[in-house]
């Protein structure tokens, strides 16, 4: 017998999309992108060579073919969803985010924080995909959110896209605890060697201009392309260097760097969560951005008590 029937996916969009009145929820009902219901209507439109839906600005609503193709259907669906097992129907299905974040971010401040979230939210199961530097048209379909930085002060980002500052935008000077009595003002940070993150030479000056104390043309030391060794070469005592305090919570809790100065300064970039305005804010989204902004103002809240303290 030759199968003429649409296949089970675009069966159970066009539905999700005539019960929830859009796209949007559809997606969130069936944990997938808008995106992809879309793709799976049309699919189906083709297939049966028929409009099922009016799409218009102010919504989406069956045509007089798609409402008798729902009533049609939706009995098949509801007793193909009764002749599941009573076993396999017990677990709850997860909501997924698909995430892609900065290296260096995710994995000294946003990792070691999810378990927090997993704890509030069971029901969402995230999916972090590659970070690509040189992404910055945010056009990929296998993402949900981005946590990405801003190149420079003066940058913008590009209109379909809604950047939200998150956390690290200013920069503070940090050695190794044995040296930190002895450093009581800029001047005296200027007596070690300089250490550098290799992609932002720059952050030196940003800090000394910051504090009205640029002597002059600065020597640099030894320059690390990853945050992440540029701390440990601090935490090694090789120098001082100037970085965002949300990297260093692990190595000040430890008591292997120290931060002399209660000096941040802005260097007008910093991480934003960022999402694209034409999509709808699923509740895995809205979970994960309140929960993500709630951890940034408790973290530089800390970061602001260790200076003080």
């Amino acid at each position: 017998m030759r199968i003429r029937s649409p296949s089970l996916p675009e069966l159970h969009a066009f539905v999700a999309v005539v019960e929830g009145g859009s796209f949007g929820q559809a997606a969130e009902r069936l944990s997938v992108t808008q995106g992809a219901v879309s793709r799976s209507v049309l699919r189906l439109e083709e297939r049966l060579g028929v409009t099922l839906l009016d799409r218009r600005p102010a919504g989406v609503q069956a045509t007089p073919t798609g409402a008798l193709y729902y009533e049609r259907i939706k009995p098949a669906l509801q007793v193909l969803e009764d002749a599941v097992p009573a076993k396999s129907r017990a677990g709850s299905v997860k909501q997924e985010l698909r995430i892609t974040a900065i290296s260096s971010l995710n994995m000294r401040w946003l990792v070691p924080r999810l378990p927090l979230f997993s704890a509030r939210h069971p029901d969402i199961r995230l999916a972090f995909k590659p970070y690509r530097d040189r992404d910055g048209d945010f056009m990929r379909d296998d993402v949900d959110c981005w946590i990405q930085r801003r190149m420079d002060s003066k940058s913008r980002w590009p209109r379909h896209v809604r950047a939200t500052y998150l956390i690290g935008r200013d920069i503070v000077p940090i050695c190794h605890p044995s040296v930190a009595p002895s450093i009581r003002c800029s001047a005296d940070l200027l007596r070690h060697p300089l250490l550098h993150h290799s992609g932002y030479p720059g952050n030196w000056v940003t800090w000394l201009k910051g504090q009205g104390a640029m002597p002059g043309p600065l020597e640099l030391a030894t320059g690390f392309d990853l945050a992440a060794t540029l701390i440990e070469a601090v935490a090694s005592n090789m120098g001082v260097a100037v970085v965002q305090p949300c990297l260093i919570e692990r190595e000040l809790a430890e008591g292997r760097v120290a931060v002399p100065l209660d000096s941040p300064v802005s260097t007008g970039r910093g991480y934003y969560f960022c999402v694209l305005r034409a999509l709808e804010e699923s509740a895995a989204m809205r979970s994960f951005r309140e929960w993500v902004f709630e951890q940034a103002e408790a973290s530089e809240k800390a970061s602001t008590g260790v200076r003080d303290g």
